[in-house]
């Protein structure tokens, strides 16, 4: 592995970590809108970040987050996942819908099973959030670095 692709690796994992750090109070639970999932689309352009965002979600629900092990294994797998779907359909606009389909199905389904929250709603507010960062932070994260990278 090269030196740049390890230093974008724990680029990317410091600054999800950092963004959830700062803005924790509306980073976790039902009612959610965690800015740093906006880095999620970043696989469409750097590989290594599919690596980065899993060790920055890890990182989050084990030391910020309250719901313990289930929260660290499924949150951190879930975020895998969706990071691998956005690097190999990069193409596509399935790129964009897989962080936010994933984690509102999967992470409302441990929060339901946990906390008690309604299935539905939850589902509801998760991939609402979710849109909202991955459309309105991560399109234009994307649009910037491919216009930008090259010079």
């Amino acid at each position: 592995m090269k030196p740049l692709t390890i230093a974008r690796i724990g680029i990317i994992a410091a600054l999800y970590f950092i963004i959830t750090y700062f803005l924790l109070p509306i980073s976790f639970g039902a009612i959610q809108l965690r800015v740093a999932e906006g880095l999620t689309v970043l696989p469409i352009l750097y590989p290594e970040s599919i690596a980065g965002l899993f060790i920055g979600v890890l990182l989050c629900n084990a030391l910020l987050g309250g719901l313990g092990l289930i929260d660290v294994l499924v949150g951190s797998t879930t975020t895998l996942i969706a990071a691998y779907i956005t690097y190999r359909f990069r193409h596509s606009y399935i790129a964009y819908l897989s962080p936010i389909v994933l984690n509102a199905f999967i992470i409302s389904l441990y929060l339901h099973l946990l906390a008690g929250l309604p299935y539905w709603l939850t589902v509801l507010s998760i991939g609402t959030s979710q849109a909202l960062v991955v459309f309105g932070i991560g399109y234009p994260l994307i649009w910037y670095l491919r216009r930008y990278r090259e010079r």
